[in-house]
């Protein structure tokens, strides 16, 4: 597995741990070798960047390929990330035809569906907007490449917003809901770009883990992990104020990204006719689990105020 460390590859450690024997490669740009801790000693860990994985001594039946560089603004500091993580991915695509590997499975991103209406559907025709989707897109054409040139059996997941432990180590690059929950516990007022209408369908790193645990037994193609429901940020505030029993009003600021995402929100019939996947977290309960509270409803009993809800 790359990005093991990180966010959500120390989640997905956690959740394989006892089916899988699992390497973490990682090169703990924004990973953390103490997200761990809770399993460090039933697994392998190894320094270093996948663009280098053809290197090392490495033979998986499975390949969870989740350290590429995940945000937008990495990449437009940097445009160079775009080719490494396409060369990395073609890395991970050769390691799998060298080692026989039965599935590669793949982080890719909602941000792929910028400017596009929702809900968003994998048959979208995607459009031009920035280094970080050009890069993910890329992935998935050389997985689909591969997987026509040689059969190398694939799953490319769109992260929705997912939210959850282990985000520490992410910092400024953490999911807005963990930013503002970290803000807020401080008693210092949110910032927020815009004004707070926006919104995302937040998912919990659970809902994430199982997904891609499913991925790699069955399913080949694109698939979006999201919940169907989004929410605005306003929204978001005004629950963690609830939980926290605060009354923080957000300070809002001009927005200047030219290509920013307004609004996403999953369609998810795809996931679940072919993998059988459905989000079961609700925003409030995945909420309440990283405020350790724990006492949050299912994704059934939810409302989806300031947003809207897609079919499945």
């Amino acid at each position: 597995m790359t990005g093991g460390a990180g966010f959500i590859g120390s989640n997905l450690v956690e959740a394989i741990v006892d089916k899988y024997e699992v390497t973490v490669l990682d090169n703990f740009h924004t990973g953390s070798m103490s997200n761990l801790d809770s399993v460090r000693k039933d697994i392998r860990v190894i320094k270093g960047s996948c663009n280098d994985c053809l290197g090392l001594d490495l033979k998986p039946d499975v390949i969870f390929h989740l350290g590429i560089p995940s945000s937008s603004p990495m990449y437009k500091a940097n445009p160079l990330l775009a080719g490494e993580a396409i060369n990395g991915m073609v890395a991970i695509l050769e390691l799998a035809k060298k080692s026989n590997a039965s599935k590669v499975v793949f982080a890719s991103s909602s941000s792929l569906y910028n400017g596009i209406p929702t809900p968003h559907r994998e048959d979208a025709s995607i459009k031009v907007t920035d280094y970080y989707t050009e890069a993910r897109l890329a992935m998935e054409r050389m997985a689909e490449l591969y997987y026509r040139l040689y059969g190398i059996d694939y799953a490319a997941m769109r992260f929705f917003s997912v939210y959850g432990p282990h985000e520490e180590a992410k910092g400024s690059y953490a999911n807005m809901i963990s930013q503002f929950l970290w803000t807020m516990q401080e008693g210092k007022a949110p910032l927020i770009f815009g004004d707070g209408s926006q919104t995302r369908d937040f998912i919990y790193v659970q809902d994430i883990t199982t997904a891609l645990t499913i991925a790699a037994e069955r399913g080949t193609g694109i698939y979006n992990l999201g919940t169907g429901r989004s929410y605005s940020f306003n929204y978001v505030v005004d629950l963690i104020n609830d939980r926290l029993g605060t009354s923080l009003k957000p300070i809002y600021r001009e927005n200047h990204i030219k290509n920013y995402v307004k609004d996403t929100l999953a369609h998810t019939g795809k996931a679940k006719r072919e993998l059988g996947f459905e989000a079961r977290w609700s925003l409030e309960e995945g909420l309440d689990q990283i405020m350790g509270k724990g006492n949050g409803r299912s994704l059934s009993q939810a409302p989806a105020p300031s947003a809207s809800k897609a079919s499945s």
